[in-house]
């Protein structure tokens, strides 16, 4: 028997490792199986190179849970290791065996070898009190090992009767993670790192029902759990898969959702890196829909993270999926992934590739993608905002929708609107309503006028809008129920008002007496006898603040400097009617009626004061 002292650099090595080397403990089990699947990929290039001299038999990686001596085991029918293998790999910790291991047998395939032997073995540690490896190598003549450390710098090394290649990690959980003694954890925790990777791992047995040959009723049976796909569909070439293999890798992914993905893009780059991936495109149409930390970052087959904030862009977080790169560093710190140059270049191509399949789509079949617009507008608009270049891909076939439910270009849409829309200062006026229910007068009133509304219900528009003001030459967006009523140009057919000027002066007053000034401001307008006989508009600036404000959650400052316009129609009956009438107080009832069915039509009028307006209808009535 051998014993001596693990070569490391401080004796401080092991609690490093136990509090800091890893943010989640969970961690350790992933490195562990990743270490067997490199063991059994080794063999295997081995054994097909004709190098080892052995059988490939069942090669399926065994994790077992024993509550009763409190261990955990890995066993795998891998590579193996001799007692210098030993000495080597694992009492110098972090040397990595894959390295060696590819400058030996050039040629294989590196893709397939994750290589990270050395320090991902010692995140045992985190979780075990003592660990024991039992080991002998697909070398004939080497005999098997077993190795034993008990967390200090001190190990013990002496000769076992292990007869199969292989190694067979044992872990003695310590008493504060027991929580790893219990097998549905640890099932749970290598579906969720463990789940595609290339080499088939069992933990346990699971029960399911058959109908045996000549039973009448299911019986309950036993068969070995299987975690892992070992084939996912992002591994396998495009050409040979169906729409329907999609949604069914899908359903694989995501087993509680209820909706299926609009499309998917299927990533297979082996040029200026290696990326391969499937990246799903959910509906997204409103806030409560944003769900983050749906795609899957992989390195090797091996799952490394879901929180991708700062790996890839966070728009590109909207969508579902997998990507898979070995360029991709298997490390334990996100803050490294971020800054590495690596992950920058593959974080920008496919942010490429979403954005020319987008392209492709509209080009190909603009109808069916009109269709899934609206599904998937809220994570492009998303995109073009925190995402300049990404903006700059997809400005040529980003659809404006009107409320006739047609879509434009930004192009054929300027074409559309140039003749009639635009202001005295020769600003193109994009018109839009955010709500056709209580903007329907208001839109209605623009139609009259043959002005085209846009249609932007969306959480993002007001961000989106603000952003294209910068972008669009001379243009500006302005809601139905905006105060921009004189500003457009004048027309042929504008309307002359009939009131004298002396009139104008005398409604303005019957009204002022009507409101609160702070709050309000009246303007008379000699719109068309058919128009209603008061609007209320709003400043688009002010509106648009507190929208803004209300969408980051801020407290409201604008809204303290709420502000409206009161509209009155000067060339509507009912403004000759109130300055004709002669009884000064069914003047002033009437006025406050026309008032409040203004604030009514914006759900203004609330409380006391929709009540006093009820009250007093019935009494006109």
């Amino acid at each position: 028997m051998k014993s001596g002292k693990i070569n490391v650099k401080t004796e401080n090595i092991f609690p490093i490792i136990k509090k800091f080397l890893y943010s989640d403990h969970d961690i350790f089990l992933r490195e562990l199986i990743s270490n067997a699947v490199d063991a059994t990929q080794k063999l295997n290039t081995l054994v097909k190179s004709g190098i080892a001299q052995t059988e490939l038999g069942d090669t399926t990686i065994e994790v077992v849970v024993n509550k009763a001596d409190k261990t955990l085991r890995v066993i795998d029918k891998g590579i193996g290791m001799t007692e210098e293998e030993v000495l080597k790999y694992i009492n110098q910790i972090a040397f990595s065996s894959a390295e060696e291991f590819l400058e030996k047998y050039k040629g294989t395939d590196s893709a397939n070898l994750i290589g990270h032997f050395g320090l991902g073995f010692y995140s045992a540690f985190m979780v075990a009190k003592e660990v024991e490896i039992i080991t002998k190598s697909y070398l004939e003549d080497a005999p098997a090992v077993r190795w034993t450390c008990d967390g200090s710098p001190q190990y013990k090394m002496e000769k076992n009767d292990k007869t199969e290649c292989g190694t067979e990690i044992i872990l003695h959980i310590s008493e504060e993670d027991e929580q790893f003694l219990d097998e549905h954890k640890i099932v749970s925790l290598l579906h969720k790192y463990c789940r595609f990777l290339p080499v088939p791992i069992r933990c346990g047995n699971e029960k399911y029902w058959d109908k045996p040959e000549g039973e009448e009723k299911s019986v309950e049976l036993e068969r070995p759990r299987i975690i892992n796909n070992t084939n996912p569909l992002w591994k396998q070439a495009p050409s040979g898969l169906t729409q329907e293999d999609y949604l069914k890798f899908y359903r694989e992914l995501y087993p509680m959702s209820f909706e299926e993905p609009l499309f998917q893009i299927h990533l297979n780059v082996d040029y200026p890196f290696n990326l391969t991936g499937v990246l799903y495109f959910p509906k997204v149409k409103n806030q409560m829909e944003l769900q983050k930390n749906k795609v899957q970052l992989y390195c090797n087959q091996v799952f490394i993270t879901d929180q991708l904030e700062g790996i890839i862009p966070e728009f590109m977080q909207l969508l579902h999926g997998v990507i898979d790169s070995p360029d991709i560093p298997l490390n334990v710190s996100r803050s490294y992934l971020q800054s590495d140059a690596a992950v920058k270049k593959i974080s920008a191509h496919i942010t490429k590739k979403v954005a020319d399949k987008l392209e492709e789509m509209f080009k190909n079949n603009r109808e069916d993608f009109e269709q899934k617009w609206d599904d998937i507008k809220v994570f492009i608009q998303y995109g073009a905002v925190t995402d300049e270049k990404f903006y700059d891909r997809v400005k040529s076939f980003y659809l404006l929708k009107n409320m006739d439910n047609k879509y434009f270009t930004f192009d054929e849409y300027q074409t559309h609107i140039e003749v009639l829309q635009r202001d005295k200062e020769g600003n193109l006026i994009y018109l839009y309503a955010a709500d056709p229910e209580t903007q329907h007068v208001y839109i209605n009133a623009a139609k009259e006028r043959g002005y085209d509304v846009l249609w932007f219900d969306g959480f993002l528009d007001t961000h989106f809008i603000n952003m294209l003001e910068q972008k669009l030459e001379k243009a500006r967006f302005t809601r139905v129920d905006a105060d921009i009523i004189d500003k457009l140009i004048e027309k042929d057919d504008v309307q002359v008002s009939k009131l004298s000027e002396e009139e104008t002066k005398k409604l303005k007053e019957i009204f002022d007496n009507s409101i609160e000034k702070e709050k309000f401001t009246v303007k008379i307008e000699p719109l068309s006898e058919t128009d209603l006989p008061i609007m209320l508009t709003r400043n688009e600036f002010m509106r648009r603040y507190q929208d803004m404000e209300k969408l980051s959650g801020q407290k409201s400052f604008y809204s303290a400097f709420d502000h409206y316009t009161l509209v009155v129609n000067g060339n509507h009956e009912l403004a000759n009617k109130l300055l004709h009438e002669g009884d000064t107080e069914k003047q002033a009832t009437l006025t406050k009626q026309l008032v409040d069915l203004a604030l009514l039509s914006q759900n203004l009028l609330t409380g006391e004061k929709l009540g006093e307006f009820v009250k007093r209808s019935v009494g006109l009535l």
